[in-house]
Order: structure tokens, then sequence, then C-alpha cells
């Protein structure tokens, strides 16, 4: 069996019907349970990201460990994954991501409160968070395997396979003719080696470095990004109604995804929204559980409005763009090239530069966040010295996943988040209600926090 076959098999057996049921079943429960508390404090959000808690632990800002978060979810997912959705599902894929998108601003809630509420201080020093610390430290010891398990995953999860394969193919499609060079293979190795070194130098620093980064390359790049496919959207005003009819229509007929059924639809489109937005998968609450804050509701207010910019914002963005162009009917163009020549379709070459520098800016800023993601699960399961030791296997990754297909890059990724939904879920679930005991404390004496 090939490796390709491998990673299509892992795949498809973690992505059953089931995780689209616990997934949106998740997000359901929490915005009911919550009596939609995260839904009615969406303002809050913005509130406090900029806030300074005085005598708070941590080891980020608020605005940091979200920015940082974004760069994770504010990346490829937003780009690539968009493209493929739309390509093999169809233009109704879009609106399932916009319902994972929605139920995950609840889920984020939660998840992130609890990564604060059960976090815990390293002999070193070190602010630890996440949903193995909230397994290890909110559960009794018989759920203690999922802990494990959640870590195990989390570092195949942290692997930067999507955003070092996309930076090298739209690198390639660029410097590749110019430079003459024969072997497609020897010129991706070469970049994968330049991005690691580049990527290298921030990594090693650690999350402090990761999140000063992150905070000023997200908000440029983002900005950037959504101001070129506003300007893309006026340009086209007037067929926009038509886009986001074929939207609606599509996501409940199933005709456009491979094998024309509507459970297919669902499925790749809250897979793909899953992968863009992270709720439920627990990434996100590794680095909002490290958070300088001295209440784990405000942050978990913080950290639901993520949802609201790299779903509902730059899929959607991407996705307009791409319907609009047409493109996405034909098998010409896949992944990031498909963004690209769709931006190209209406700006010229200026299109393609925009989607150049933002998939290499995002590219990067991902990699740094995801290399705190398996670091940190790395620590968990072998301390300090293992963590040092992932981060160097860590930066070797990204020139292997430089030379190997799309498929198998994302099958790798997106079957490892399936299974680091199971804990961080299953967990969630039944810590809901200290979730709530305290946001509603929270609420009665937000004035004096």
């Amino acid at each position: 069996m090939s490796f390709a076959e491998i990673t299509n098999l892992f795949v498809s057996l973690a992505w059953g019907p089931w995780l689209v049921f616990l997934l949106v079943g998740a997000g359901i429960f929490f915005s009911v349970f919550s009596r939609f508390i995260p839904f009615l404090n969406l303002k809050k959000g913005f509130k406090y990201m900029f806030q300074r808690d005085h005598s708070s632990e941590g080891s980020i800002s608020k605005y940091e460990a979200l920015s940082s978060a974004l760069s994770g979810t504010i990346g490829l997912g937003n780009i690539a994954g968009v493209a493929l959705a739309v390509q093999l599902a169809g233009p109704g894929a879009v609106f399932w991501m916009w319902v994972t998108a929605c139920l995950g601003i609840a889920t984020k809630f939660f998840t992130c409160s609890l990564s604060v509420m059960y976090r815990e201080k390293a002999s070193d020093g070190t602010i630890l968070g996440g949903p193995m610390y909230v397994i290890k430290n909110g559960l009794s010891s018989k759920w203690a395997f999922l802990a494990y398990f959640f870590a195990f995953f989390g570092m195949i999860g942290g692997l930067p396979a999507v955003q070092s394969n996309q930076m090298v193919q739209i690198i390639s499609e660029f410097a590749l003719p110019i430079l003459s060079i024969e072997s497609q293979l020897i010129f991706n190795m070469l970049c994968g080696l330049i991005i690691a070194v580049i990527a290298g130098t921030v990594i090693i620093g650690g999350l402090t470095r990761i999140a000063k980064a992150s905070s000023w390359l997200v908000p440029i790049m983002g900005g950037l990004y959504v101001l070129t496919a506003t300007f893309i959207l006026l340009l086209n005003l007037g067929d926009v109604p038509r886009v986001i009819q074929i939207i609606f229509t599509d996501a409940f007929s199933g005709t456009s995804v491979a094998g024309g059924t509507l459970m297919g639809v669902i499925m790749y489109g809250i897979q793909r929204g899953a992968f863009s937005n992270e709720a439920g998968i627990g990434t996100e609450a590794l680095i909002h559980g490290t958070a300088k804050t001295n209440s784990p509701i405000k942050q978990g207010f913080v950290a639901m409005i993520g949802p609201i910019f790299d779903t509902l914002l730059i899929c959607t963005a991407t996705a307009l763009v791409i319907i609009l162009s047409g493109l996405w009917t034909s098998n010409e163009y896949s992944g990031v090239s498909l963004t690209a020549m769709s931006f190209e379709f209406f700006l010229g070459n200026t299109g393609i530069i925009v989607v150049f520098l933002c998939v290499v800016f995002f590219g990067i800023s991902t990699i740094f966040t995801y290399s705190y993601y398996g670091s940190v699960c790395a620590r968990f399961l072998f301390g300090p010295k293992g963590q040092k030791l992932y981060l160097y296997i860590f930066i070797a990754t990204i020139i292997f996943f430089a030379s190997i297909s799309l498929d198998s890059a994302i099958n790798i990724i997106d079957g490892s988040f399936a299974m680091m939904a199971i804990p961080t879920l299953i967990s969630s679930i039944i810590l809901a209600p200290k979730v709530i005991a305290l946001a509603r404390e929270f609420l009665l004496n937000e004035d004096s926090l």
C-alpha cells in the first residue's frame, strides 16, 4: 500500500458521519445549554481583546493569544481549503462551513474557557494549557487516556503539512519557469529548506516570539486579503446575490459533489470548516490557555470571535471570488492555484501577487503557531526535552511535506484533527456545567473584574 493510499484510508476512517454529528451536535449542545450566552455577549470579545488585567498569570496577552490562534486558522485553510471545498463538493459546502463557524463560536467559548480554568504552571514557570490539561486536572483519572490520545494526535496534527505543501506550490508556479529548473522535486526540496530556515529562527524562540510575530502579521495580511476580495466583489456587485443563491441551493442538493449525495456536501463542508476555524479540535485551546487574564470567561469571550474572522469573513470572501470566476467547474487548477487564478481572473497580475504574498506570509505564520501546538503536546508526553526534540523534527518535516502530494498532506492533518476532536469535545461536554456556573458568576460581578 502506497503512502497516499495509507493517508486516504486514515482520513476516510476518521471522518465518518459520526464525527460530523459529534462536531455539530456539540456546537448545538453548547449553544442551547448555555442559553446562548456566547452569542448574547459577542461584543465582550472585542471589549476584552486589548484589555490588560492586573494580578493575572500567563505568558502572552489576550490579543496575542487571539492573533496567534488566528495565525493558525487564518491561513491556507481559508485560501487552499476553501478552494478544495468548492471544487470537490460544490458551492453548497460553503453553507456548511458557515454552520460550523456559527456553532464554533459557542464551542470555542467552552473549550478555551476550560483551558484557562484547568491550566497549570510548570516548575520552570511556563504556563501550560489545552485539552490534555483540562482532562488531567478537571476529570478523574479514568479519563486520563484521553489526554494522552489528544497529545499523540496533536503532535501529528501540528505538523506543517498543508502550509509547506501549498507555499511551495505557489512559489513554484512563480519561480520555476523563470529559474528553468528541470526537476520539480529538487525545486520543492530547496524551497522547503529555505522555509525551514526562516521558520526555525522564530520557532526556536518559543511562544513569546511566535506571538509577537503573529500579532502584526495576521492583521496586515488578513486586511490586505479581505480588502482585495472586497474590491473584486464590489466590481461584480450585481452577480453577488446570484452566487449566494447558488450556495444556498447547492447546500441541500448534493449535485456538485462527487457521487452526488447531500451527505457528501455536508461532510466535506464541515470538514473544511473544522480545518478553517478549528473549533472543537482543541488546537485553539492550547494557545488561549496561556493568555494573561484574571478570568477564564474573559478569554473564552475573546476566543469565540475567532470563527467570525477566519470563516465567516475570510473563507466567505475566498469562496465568493472563486464561484464568481467560474474556474471551480474545471479541473485545471486545485487548492491554492485555484484561488490565485480566480483573483487573477478579475485583477490580472495584481490578483496573483496579492494571493502569493498572503499565501507566503499566512503559511509562515501558521507554521509558527502549529509548531507550538505540536511541541506543547510533545511536552505533555515526553517533558521539556521531548518538546525541544519535537521542534527540530518539526522543522525537518517542512522539507518532507514540500515534496508530497496535496491530497496526502490534507489527509494527514484532517485525520489527526478528527482524532483530536474526540477528547476535546467529550471533556468539554462533561465539564460544561463548570463553565456555565463560572460564566454566570462572572456576568454578575463583571464590573469588579
